[in-house]
């Protein structure tokens, strides 16, 4: 008998261009490796109903209505007409506990129409990543995907050697990204382009459909959200890798955690991704190529933002000039709380770019340094190569926290004690490849759902890479 979820599957009532219909792809032996219990319960999912067969695709519950969303997207700045969901269904949605409404879908579980001849299942190691990162950001408070189950498939997938595949149930505001939007523009079905955006203001910004321009208003939402967003990764040294068009969400939610990491030693030129070669993501670049991301949504919807094209262009451009001082104020934000700052200074920018700087030219770590300072001056300057260039900066900190500052208890609830550091993440890979040992990633899942207490029994998860541990290279999970 099929489990019972409250499926609510307003997607599925878009015309069928909007996506192809697609069951799951069955697999041979599934086996639950975690399950979310919480957030089971947040989506008013018996968690009970959640079995292995359920959550690999094997059994389809009832009312559910299984496709893969079609969209396009730039890909490092080539423009790819036709992407989708080539590895990835969307089950249903639901309404939670709260009122929202949420995506489930299915990574990894078989082939589509938008697979381009690939397998359309995903290897465990980029399952588990997903579900360790993911589930961190939920517990930093970023707007992010999350991850309900992770199931293993008893098949191997082919990548460059064979591996172990798996299924990641994610949970999702919506699927809806820029790049959603560009691939109906991209074939001048208008209409279509008009229904998305009539259902993702419904969805995300109801209060839009009564401005006097709707498709402004979306924009400018969207705008605002990400700007917030792309400053709160900074706020963490979070490097997305991958800020392609088609993974970026108009909710606002951090999307697709394949070739990301977070920073040890701050550099604003760092880069992981082993496909990013120019730098195009770099951490410092973020901001940047997200404003370069909201034009290419912008063009889009430039019919439905005014009469006359002059008039368009014009409303528009005012949106999209609106990130660059929604991002910085945004940035301070962020920046003040981390170094306990209260009210506005002329120069706290300098003073934040001044630690940074100094941070970069002495291989401090990022999230160390930060979570130091909550302590005192003497424990963060102790990370410096160079003890000496952090005093400078201290004084002016201390003198500034006179005029304005929060108490250590506040600092260190703005700065994590843990982040998923790359050396950890694949060591618990690692170990449920090779060896089918998931007590590494549980620990780690485990820590990151509290990464703002001490927890001394976890010390060496707060500690960066030494020299032989470091990554440098991360990948996507195709």
């Amino acid at each position: 008998m099929a489990p019972t979820i409250p499926f609510d599957n307003s997607y599925a009532r878009l015309p069928d261009r909007f996506f192809a219909r697609q069951a799951p792809v069955p697999v041979a032996a599934p086996r639950l490796i975690k399950l979310n219990t919480a957030l089971a319960g947040q989506l008013g999912i018996d968690p009970a109903a959640l079995t292995a067969d359920v959550l690999a695709g094997n059994t389809v519950p009832d009312g559910a209505e299984p496709l893969a969303q079609a969209y396009a997207g730039h890909q490092f700045g080539h423009f790819t007409p036709r992407l989708g969901d080539g590895r990835a269904i969307l089950l249903g949605e639901v309404v939670d506990r709260d009122g929202q409404r949420r995506d489930i879908q299915f990574k990894g579980s078989g082939p589509t129409p938008f697979s381009r001849h690939a397998d359309g299942r995903a290897a465990l190691g980029p399952v588990l990543r997903e579900y360790i990162v993911s589930e961190a950001m939920a517990a930093y408070g970023v707007p992010t995907t999350r991850a309900l189950a992770a199931v293993a498939t008893g098949e191997e997938v082919m990548r460059e050697t064979p591996l172990p595949g798996a299924v990641l149930t994610r949970i999702a505001a919506s699927h809806i990204r820029v790049g959603t939007f560009q691939y109906f523009a991209a074939r001048g079905d208008g209409e279509a382009v008009q229904a998305l955006l009539d259902y993702a203001i419904a969805r995300h910004d109801p209060a839009a459909a009564r401005a006097e321009s709707p498709a402004a208003a979306f924009f400018q939402g969207v705008v605002a959200r990400q700007a917030a967003l792309v400053a709160r990764w900074l706020g963490l040294g979070f490097i997305h890798g991958v800020m392609n068009t088609d993974n970026m969400t108009v909710s606002g939610e951090t999307i697709d955690y394949g070739p990301c990491a977070f920073m040890e030693a701050y550099d604003p030129g760092a880069v992981f991704s082993s496909i990013d070669h120019a730098g195009r993501y770099a951490y410092a670049n973020q901001p940047r190529i997200a404003q370069w991301n909201l034009a290419r949504l912008a063009e889009t919807l430039l019919p439905f933002m005014a009469e006359g094209e002059d008039q368009q262009i014009q409303v528009a451009q005012a949106a999209l000039g609106e990130f660059a001082p929604a991002f910085q104020a945004a940035w301070l934000d962020t920046f003040r709380a981390k170094l306990g700052l209260t009210g506005v200074e002329e120069d706290d920018a300098t003073l934040i770019q001044d630690l940074l700087s100094r941070m970069a030219a002495n291989g401090a770590d990022f999230t160390l340094t930060f979570r130091a300072l909550a302590t005192g001056p003497r424990a963060a300057r102790d990370l410096f190569a160079d003890p000496v260039a952090f005093d400078g900066w201290a004084e002016a900190w201390q003198a500034r926290r006179t005029q304005g500052g929060l108490p250590d208890t506040a600092m260190r609830a703005a700065n994590p004690a843990f982040i998923p550091r790359n050396h950890l993440v694949e060591e618990a890979i690692a170990a449920a490849v090779t060896r089918d040992d998931f007590g590494p990633f549980a620990t780690l899942v485990e820590i990151l759902s509290r990464p703002f207490e001490d927890q001394p029994e976890h010390a060496r998860h707060a500690l960066p890479a030494r020299p032989e541990e470091r990554v440098l290279a991360t990948f996507c999970g195709t």
